[in-house]
């Protein structure tokens, strides 16, 4: 069961200030006005930022760091990068009241790579191992796609390194009918040679993943699961049954937004994503 229609509707007010997209509970749909952004935020340079690097699992991760506050992990989708994934306006608003670290992959960008067999389960692993190499026993994460996939799997798991959790344009398998799409894009990149080993090793740990849904109902952090309802990759009927599996989790519908929204709508993705992380949910005391 989703949060009671009394908790949507207090958090409905807060959540109007999202342009163009529909703020909704499974159980309780309800649209926002489209209204100005709230303010302006200072601008973020990913590229002119300068890559760290972290020993993990016997790899390499290249990684960035902006702003301070509660640590935050964004994990990419796939065949993405740093330099590729991250709208730089969403970059700075979470970077605002959060410390955000962005990663590459193994195998991606300026992360290295060695024999294991891809599995979503190693990049889970592998992102579990860059916040302890952080100094981190737990972050926040924010997972986009392939990235809330391993974000999943992170939170199954490895529960203890999970605060609050955002899967954004997400699926609990790429084998259900819904994803078809996207099944046979991840499916010609396997065996693509004109894409790199990263890409080619990234869509084999997706064919071989065996899915989320059966643990679904076991998650019991907070989450709060983020579609567009124009994505034709993880379409939003898969969004709301993985909202009714999860217990307590917030649903965010944005109205006519593609997959991965946040580069269409920065604004709106990165003060959502502020909401909900800076919601005390917290059990009142008697």
């Amino acid at each position: 069961m989703n949060k009671s229609l009394m908790l949507i509707l207090v958090i409905a007010a807060t959540l109007c200030l999202i342009v163009a997209a529909g703020c909704t509970n499974a159980s309780a749909p309800a649209t926002c006005p489209v209204v100005p952004a709230s303010q302006a935020w200072p601008a973020v340079s990913i590229n002119a930022t300068p890559v760290k690097y972290a020993e993990v699992n016997g790899i390499t991760l290249g990684y960035r760091e902006f702003g301070s506050g509660e640590p935050i992990l964004l994990i990419p989708g796939f065949g993405a990068t740093m330099d590729t994934q991250w709208n730089e306006t969403f970059i700075a608003i979470l970077a605002s009241k959060y410390h955000v670290y962005l990663y590459d992959p193994r195998g991606m960008g300026y992360s290295s790579d060695n024999n294991t067999t891809p599995t979503i389960s190693q990049y889970s692993e592998d992102a579990a191992g860059l916040m302890k190499a952080l100094g981190y026993d737990s972050m926040h994460v924010y997972g986009a796609s392939m990235g809330s996939s391993v974000s999943q799997q992170l939170v199954i798991d490895h529960p203890d390194r999970v605060r609050k959790l955002v899967l954004d344009s997400v699926t609990y398998s790429i084998r259900v009918p819904e994803t078809r799409l996207l099944f046979s894009i991840i499916n010609e990149s396997a065996t693509d040679p004109t894409q790199t080993a990263g890409v080619r090793e990234e869509a084999q740990a997706n064919l071989a993943w065996n899915g989320s849904w059966d643990k679904l109902s076991g998650i019991d952090k907070d989450v709060m699961l983020v579609v567009g309802t124009d994505d034709v990759l993880t379409p939003e009927p898969v969004t709301v049954r993985m909202a009714g599996q999860i217990n307590g989790s917030w649903l965010v519908r944005f109205k006519g937004l593609p997959h991965v929204g946040s580069h269409n709508a920065p604004v709106e993705y990165g003060e959502n994503a502020l909401n909900f992380l800076g919601m005390d949910e917290s059990p009142l005391s008697k």
